[in-house]
């Protein structure tokens, strides 16, 4: 039956393209009622993704990447400096007469990381320590930033309740974090198989259900004309520049590898969305959530785009090597 359930996580791992899109799709045309509960699940299942992922990282892979934190600082600077800029950028050449609207777009690049980042880097077999250091940074710095730099932008203060934010992120991600590390050290590794199998199968599932809920909550904003089509294409370049800045950066790097790649393209291209939307509902005109909102549209489905771009390119690499002879694939692979 274990082998059974990892034929049928590798074939979802391969295919989370089509997970997404269909649960998008599903939550589109048949939203579920708005309910607390429905919230309480999604944390729920997303808890259950990182504590599964974690399975698959020690406290020292972690501890390694705290010794080394330049590339997660590295991280945080394309996400607090570089995008803000691209952002407002694109706004002034899209949206020149409409400054709610290219608030909101600066708002959707400068909000924190979204935790699902971790998930799609452990996917694509990325380096999860470093995903996860930069997620919890983030989430440490997020809190004097952000309301700093509104401030700054929107010429006003805005009082945001980070502590109910950060106990939501310590549920989804801190405690099942360390809790999944602790039990990969304590078993010493044994529970590798079932993290590979049944629990990397369901994640997939749960995976699906988050962003179905995700997809029902924000269907009641979609109303569908000219002036919204013009906007999708426009919050699909920012959110594309996102993914796009994350492997630019990835050049800067002395000792450029694969997993490092790969975790920089989530970190940087992955926002919190849900956060980003609630904060400018809370706060703003209605006007300005709008783009923040529609980048949940192409958040999830890029990001399996981008895991479906590393597969291919994993491929390659596998029939150059049996071609030439040589394990090389593009990236340094010097041990650190």
């Amino acid at each position: 039956m274990l082998k059974r359930l990892s034929c049928w996580n590798a074939w979802l791992g391969r295919h989370m393209f089509y997970v997404v899109l269909s649960a998008l799709l599903v939550g589109f045309t048949l939203p579920l009622p708005s309910s607390p509960s429905l919230s309480k699940l999604a944390v729920a299942l997303f808890a259950y993704m990182t504590f599964i992922t974690a399975l698959d990282t020690s406290f020292k892979d972690f501890l390694h990447v705290l010794a080394r934190p330049w590339v997660a600082l590295w991280v945080l600077v394309l996400i607090h400096g570089v995008m803000p800029l691209l952002a407002w950028g694109v706004g002034l050449v899209f949206y020149p007469q409409d400054s709610l609207i290219r608030l909101g777009f600066l708002i959707g690049a400068s909000i924190p990381i979204g935790v699902t980042s971790i998930i799609w880097t452990s996917l694509v077999h990325g380096d999860v320590p470093l995903a996860l250091v930069a997620v919890t940074a983030d989430t440490l710095v997020s809190p004097f930033l952000l309301p700093l730099f509104l401030a700054l932008v929107a010429g006003r203060a805005v009082h945001i309740d980070y502590v109910h934010m950060l106990t939501g992120l310590l549920w989804m991600v801190t405690i099942p974090s360390l809790l999944g590390m602790a039990i990969k050290d304590l078993t010493r590794h044994r529970l590798d198989q079932f993290a590979r199998s049944f629990g990397g199968f369901t994640s997939k599932v749960a995976l699906f259900w988050v962003v179905f809920i995700n997809a029902s909550a924000v269907a009641p904003e979609i109303h569908w004309n000219l002036s919204l089509v013009k906007m999708l294409l426009v919050v699909l370049l920012q959110v594309s520049c996102g993914y796009y800045l994350g492997y630019l950066g990835s050049l800067a790097l002395p000792e450029r590898r694969r997993d490092t790649v790969a975790a920089m393209v989530y970190n940087v291209g992955m926002r919190n969305i849900s956060f980003g939307a609630v904060l400018a509902v809370s706060f703003f005109p209605p006007a300005v959530a709008v783009p923040v909102t529609l980048g949940m549209l192409y958040q999830q489905p890029l990001a399996a785009v981008v895991s479906h771009l590393f597969n291919r390119f994993d491929r390659r690499k596998i029939c150059t090597a049996e071609l030439s002879g040589s394990g090389s694939d593009g990236f340094s692979m010097r041990s650190e």
